[in-house]
């Protein structure tokens, strides 16, 4: 044998192997293949699927319950408690000399947080003085012409005069003693004021520096105060309500409050106050309310859902994922036995983000599907297109 023949009988085999190991390949696939997947098959308005389907697990029922309450959750925000809380501007324009305190001190009515060389403080300490320099004049006036009118020697009428402006000379004192000792100014000139706490309470925000310039007329709405004393124990809740819950929230109706912060914590509130406008562009009215802060967990500013619990009435209580919409209609699709499901048309009522209020087509403890309904409600669709058996994996989106 030549090494040409050689070559091609060794080719020849190793072709015969390489095509055997196909054939075993394909045998070995077609054995392995899996099986067909089991059909959801369409009895009347019943999509019904075999024991044991897979696809089963995935629909999680729940009995239908009576009708008592439904949870509606509303956006909230925490807030300062505006009765317990004061805002601290300078009345008087200055330069900041001293800080005596800062955020998160405790301070008591009349306690100095800061003060300031002020100019302007120190010209109204000098109309107190200068005030009562003439209230003295007036006075040592009025005595002598008390005097004189006993000796006969001036006429009424001077006295009278002497009278009005020793009074005027008082009223003056009076005014300009009461608005130094309003800012905290004793007696002499000395530029020297004082911002001073109006309330017990702790100091929630500070802003100013040392050397810093301060003015009367930054103030106001939008401009921060210099102090911010509040009692934290207790915080103002800002609901925004929907039209539909206005019977609900009203003064004294209790709430549950949920905050990012602490999952699976809730705490208590009362409604205070409620607006008298409703918003035109939200159409939400505000509630405000008040929550215990004891703890100090609550901080403001913080951002949370208040839980109100409104009356059901008549009908049953199903989760919100329970429901379809059709067009205008609502829809469930409940299990009136293993494996079995029918879509039944509800008439729905007050509707909440995690529960719906029923008022008819549905009876309580049915079992209804509510979790992937719409996925069993695309198979029922798929299947009455059809009018055939629908493949429930197949059918899957």
């Amino acid at each position: 044998m030549n090494a040409f023949s050689f070559t091609m009988t060794r080719l020849a085999v190793l072709a015969g192997a390489v095509a055997l190991s196909a054939g075993l390949a394909a045998c070995n696939g077609e054995s392995a293949a899996a099986p067909a997947a089991a059909e959801a098959v369409l009895q009347g308005q019943q999509l019904i699927f075999p024991a044991g389907h897979p696809q089963l697990r995935l629909l999680k029922l729940e009995p239908a319950r009576p009708g008592g309450t439904v949870d509606v959750p509303l956006s909230a925000k925490l807030v300062w408690n505006e009765d317990r809380t004061q805002r601290i501007y300078p009345a008087f324009a200055g330069r900041v000399d001293r800080i005596a305190t800062d955020i998160g001190r405790v301070v008591k009515p009349g306690q100095v947080l800061a003060e300031l060389a002020s100019p302007d403080f120190g010209a109204a300490q000098a109309d107190a003085a200068r005030a009562e320099a003439d209230q003295a004049l007036t006075h040592k006036q009025l005595q002598r012409q008390r005097e004189l009118l006993a000796a006969g020697v001036v006429a009424q009428r001077d006295f009278e005069q002497a009278q009005a402006d020793a009074a005027r000379a008082e009223a003056e004192l009076a005014r300009a003693r009461a608005r130094v000792r309003m800012y905290g100014g004793g007696s002499g000139v000395n530029q020297q004021l004082a911002l001073r706490a109006g309330i017990a309470g702790t100091v929630v925000e500070r802003n100013l520096n040392p050397g810093q310039e301060l003015r009367p007329d930054q103030s106001g709405p939008g401009v921060p105060a210099v102090f911010v004393i509040s009692d934290p124990g207790t915080l103002w809740v800002q609901i925004d309500a929907r039209e539909s819950e206005v019977g609900t929230l009203q003064p004294g109706s209790a709430f549950e409050l949920e905050l990012a912060a602490y999952p699976g914590r809730r705490f208590e509130g009362r409604v205070t106050a409620l607006a008298d406008v409703i918003d035109p562009s939200t159409r939400t009215i505000k509630v405000r309310g008040a929550v215990a802060n004891a703890e100090r967990l609550l901080k403001a500013e913080m951002l949370a859902t208040a839980h109100v619990q409104r009356a059901a009435g008549e009908g049953v209580v199903v989760p919100a994922g329970a429901v379809l919409l059709r067009g205008e209609k609502h829809w469930v699709f409940v299990s009136p036995r293993p494996g079995v499901f029918e879509l039944r048309e509800v008439q729905a009522g007050a509707m909440g983000a995690q529960q719906v209020v029923l008022r008819r087509g549905l009876e309580v403890g049915e079992q209804v599907v509510v979790e992937n309904a719409l996925l069993l409600d695309r198979q029922m669709a798929a299947a009455q297109a059809s009018a055939q058996p629908v493949s429930a994996k197949a059918s899957q989106p």
